[in-house]
């Protein structure tokens, strides 16, 4: 099942499940067939988004560095960032959150 974000001021946000149910359960919603996102409930979706790119970033950074100390080449991501996936997600939420309109 795809996850279709939707609201009254963005287009649609379409994701695979497994990167739609991973950003769900960052800000602590459970994944499912339908559920809702209220402006009240964005800053802290936002503020949980952003604590799990910090620390992707820094799992990233201690590999390079590891790679770098051990005089190896530092690996390149084989997976598209949890940052990626979720930019498009958080500009989401930010523009849902001004406008205060839900995402469902």
């Amino acid at each position: 099942m795809l996850y279709t974000f939707k609201s009254k001021v963005t287009g649609n946000l379409i994701m695979l499940p497994a990167h739609g149910a991973r950003l769900l359960r960052i800000i602590g919603k459970e994944p499912g067939a339908q559920g809702i996102v209220l402006p009240a409930q964005m800053p802290d979706a936002l503020r949980a988004l952003e604590a799990a790119l910090a620390e992707e970033d820094a799992a990233l950074r201690e590999a390079a560095q590891a790679a770098k100390a051990a005089g190896e080449e530092v690996p390149e991501p084989k997976d598209v960032s949890l940052r990626q996936r979720a930019k498009p997600f958080m500009d989401m939420l930010r523009r849902c959150q001004a406008a205060e309109e839900s995402i469902v």
